[in-house]
C-alpha cells in the first residue's frame, strides 16, 4: 500500500560530479520550480527531480524520477593502477605550476612561519636545508600527497611515498648542491640586467634566474617590504629582449604565488580594508585604466574603490603596461572566487555590502573581455546575490528602517542591486510582502498629508517597473501599491475635495490628470476615479469654455491626456 508521498531536488555541480540533494518538499510544484529556476540561473550541471513514495508495509521509499534537465552523467573512468605512474617522476616536475600550488597547500603552516612562498623554497638552497633538518615536516608533506594519489589510481601508497621521497631529496641535494658552487649570482653584487644577459643562453636560466631573485628577497620581512624589493628587481631589468622576459617570468611566478595568499594580500593593500574594499583595490590594481574611466564617470564609486600607495601601486603601473597577464588574470578570478564565497563584503554594513557589490559590478563589467569573460562576472554576481536575498542579510539590511515605508524603500532597492531570475523572484517576495503587510497600509492611511503618500506610493511604482522584475512579480508589486493608494484615496477624500474646491477648471484639470497619469499617484483604483473625474469635468461646459480662451494651458495638458488614456 502506498503511503506519503515527497519530492526531492538533486543537482550535480559540475559534469562528473555526484548527485547531491539539494532540497526535499511535499510541494510538486514547488520542486519542479526549484529545478527549473536553477537550470535557468545556471546554478548546476544538471538536475534532478525525483518522486519518492513510502511503502507502509516494508518502510522504504520507492523513487522514480519525474524530471532531468542538464548535461548527461558520466562514468568516471577508472585508471590502471598497473600503468599509472606517480604524477611526478623526476625532481624538474617539482618546479610545475601546478605541483608548486601543491607544495605551497601541504606545506602552507611551514611557509607561512618562514615568511616564503614555494617558488622560493625550490629555489632557496637555505630554505631547503631547514625543511630536510625539520624531517617530520616534510614527511608529512609526502604524506598529504600520497595517500590522496594512491586513493585515486590504486597504486600502493608506500611505493608512491617512497618514490616522492627519492624525489625530495634529489630536488633538495640539487638545490644545495648549486648553491654552494655560487651558482646563484648576488643582484646587489652586480646589476641584474647583466646577471640576465650573462644568462640568456644558458641551459638552466629560468632556475639559476629564480634563485637569484629569491635570494634577493631573503632577508626581508612583511609582504610590503618584500614585494617592494620585488618590483625594485622589476625596474632594474634589462629594458626589451629575452634577458627581460627571463626576469619578469620568474617575478611573476613569486608574486602570483605571494599576493595568492590572503594574509599577504590584506597587508600589501592595508589592513584597514575590510573584504569589499580589499577586492576593490584588487581590482583597480589589475585594471587602472578602466577604475579611472568609471571614477571620472561616477564620483560615486571614487569615494568606494580605495587608492593604492606604495608597491600596490607601482606593481597596478605594471599590471596596466600588460606586463604581468598571469598575475592580473590570477588576481581577477580570486575577486571572482570571493564574490561567489560565502564571506560577507562589509559584515556590519550591509547598506555598504550592496553599495560596493555595485562598484565591483561596474568595474568588474569594464573589464570583461580582457581579464574575465562576461559570463564568468555575471557568474559571480548571480551567486552573490543569492546571500543578499538570504532571510539574514535582508533582517540586518532593514533593522535601521524606523517606518515600514523605509523599509520598503530599502527592499526595492536590492531587487534594483540582485542578479539572476531566481534571485529577483526571491527580492521581489520580500518586497511583496512588506507592501501588502497590514502594517504598511495602517502607515500609509494614517499619513498626516494623503498628497504626499498617494505621490510616494506613485515612486514606489514607477521603481518597481525600473529594477527589472520578471512580468508576474513587477504586476503583482504595482497592483499591491495601486490597493493601498486607492485605500488612501478613500479614506481622504482626495479627488472629491479637488473637484470641488474652488480653483479654476483648468486647475483642477491638471491636478486630477496627474493623479490619473500615475504622476502623483499610483495607478490602480485612485488613479481610475481620477480619471473618471477629469473626464466628468473636461465634458462641463464651463471647464470647455476657459480651456478654449487658453489654449496654451490645453496644450501643456495634452500630454497628461495621453498618459492619462484621455487622448490620442
Amino acid at each position: 500500500m502506498a503511503g506519503p508521498v515527497h519530492y526531492e531536488v538533486f543537482i550535480r555541480r559540475t559534469a562528473p560530479a555526484p548527485w547531491t540533494l539539494l532540497i526535499a518538499t511535499e510541494d510538486r510544484k514547488h520542486a519542479m520550480t526549484t529545478a527549473e529556476d536553477i537550470m535557468a540561473d545556471s546554478g548546476a550541471a544538471a538536475v534532478r527531480v525525483t518522486k519518492e513514495t513510502l511503502d507502509s508495509e516494508t518502510m522504504e521509499f520507492n523513487s522514480l524520477t519525474i524530471l532531468t534537465r542538464g548535461a548527461p552523467e558520466t562514468k568516471p573512468k577508472l585508471r590502471d593502477a598497473a600503468a599509472a605512474g606517480p604524477a611526478c617522476t623526476g625532481p624538474m616536475d617539482l618546479y610545475a605550476p601546478q605541483a608548486r600550488t601543491l607544495i605551497g597547500r601541504v606545506l602552507e603552516d611551514w611557509l607561512a612561519r618562514q615568511g616564503a612562498t614555494a617558488f622560493e623554497l625550490l629555489h632557496r638552497p637555505d630554505l631547503a636545508e631547514r625543511l630536510e633538518a625539520s624531517g617530520v615536516e616534510l614527511q608529512h608533506a609526502i604524506q598529504k600527497v600520497a595517500v590522496p594519489e594512491s586513493q585515486a589510481t590504486g597504486q600502493p601508497i608506500h611505493e608512491l611515498m617512497r618514490h616522492y621521497q627519492r624525489l625530495a631529496d634529489g630536488a633538495i641535494d640539487r638545490l644545495i648542491r648549486h648553491g654552494r658552487r655560487e651558482g646563484f649570482p648576488d643582484a646587489s653584487a652586480q646589476p641584474l640586467s647583466a646577471i640576465a644577459e650573462r644568462l640568456k643562453a644558458g641551459a638552466d636560466r629560468a632556475f639559476v634566474m629564480g634563485g637569484v631573485l629569491c635570494a634577493a628577497l631573503k632577508d626581508l620581512r612583511g609582504a610590503r617590504a618584500r614585494l617592494l624589493r620585488l618590483i625594485e628587481l622589476i625596474d632594474a631589468a634589462p629594458l626589451e629582449g629575452s634577458p627581460r622576459a627571463l626576469v619578469l617570468v620568474g617575478a611573476e611566478q613569486i608574486a602570483c604565488e605571494m599576493l595568492s595568499d590572503r594574509k599577504i594580500l590584506a597587508e600589501v593593500l592595508g589592513p584597514a580594508l575590510d573584504q569589499g574594499g580589499s577586492l576593490a583595490a584588487v581590482v583597480r590594481m589589475v585594471a587602472p585604466r578602466e577604475v579611472e574611466a568609471l571614477t571620472r564617470m561616477d564620483p560615486r564609486l571614487a569615494l568606494l574603490t580605495p587608492t593604492l600607495d606604495g608597491p600596490a601601486a607601482r606593481l597596478g603601473t605594471h599590471l596596466d603596461a600588460g606586463e604581468f597577464p598571469l598575475l592580473a588574470a590570477a588576481l581577477a578570478r580570486m575577486v571572482v572566487r570571493e564574490l561567489m564565497s560565502p564571506r560577507r563584503l562589509r559584515p556590519s554594513d550591509p547598506r555598504g555590502e550592496i553599495d560596493i557589490l555595485r562598484a565591483l559590478a561596474m568595474s568588474l563589467t569594464a573589464t570583461a573581455g580582457r581579464l574575465l569573460t562576461l559570463e564568468e562576472v555575471q557568474n559571480a554576481f548571480v551567486e552573490r546575490s543569492k546571500a543578499l536575498v538570504a532571510a539574514d542579510f535582508v533582517q540586518a539590511y532593514v533593522s535601521p528602517c524606523d517606518t515600514v515605508l523605509c523599509e520598503a524603500e530599502h527592499l526595492m532597492r536590492l531587487c534594483e542591486n540582485v542578479t539572476g531570475a531566481a534571485n529577483k523572484r526571491a527580492a521581489a517576495r520580500w518586497l511583496h510582502a512588506c507592501i501588502t503587510s497590514l502594517r504598511f497600509e495602517t502607515e500609509m492611511r494614517k499619513s498626516a498629508n494623503p498628497m504626499v503618500t498617494l505621490a510616494t506610493l506613485a515612486r514606489l511604482q514607477k521603481a518597481a517597473r525600473g529594477v527589472q522584475l520578471n512580468e508576474q512579480d513587477e504586476a503583482q508589486v504595482i497592483s499591491a501599491l495601486g490597493g493601498v493608494g486607492g485605500a488612501v484615496e478613500t479614506e481622504s477624500r482626495l479627488i472629491a475635495q479637488i473637484a470641488r474646491a474652488g480653483a479654476a477648471p483648468s486647475q483642477k484639470l491638471s491636478a486630477l490628470l496627474r493623479l490619473a497619469a500615475g504622476e502623483t499617484a499610483p495607478l490602480g483604483p485612485a488613479a481610475d476615479r481620477a480619471k473618471a473625474e477629469a473626464l466628468r469635468l473636461l465634458r462641463a461646459p464651463e471647464t470647455r469654455t476657459a480651456l478654449s480662451a487658453a489654449p496654451a494651458e490645453l496644450n501643456a495638458m495634452r500630454d497628461l491626456m495621453k498618459a492619462a488614456g484621455l487622448a490620442a
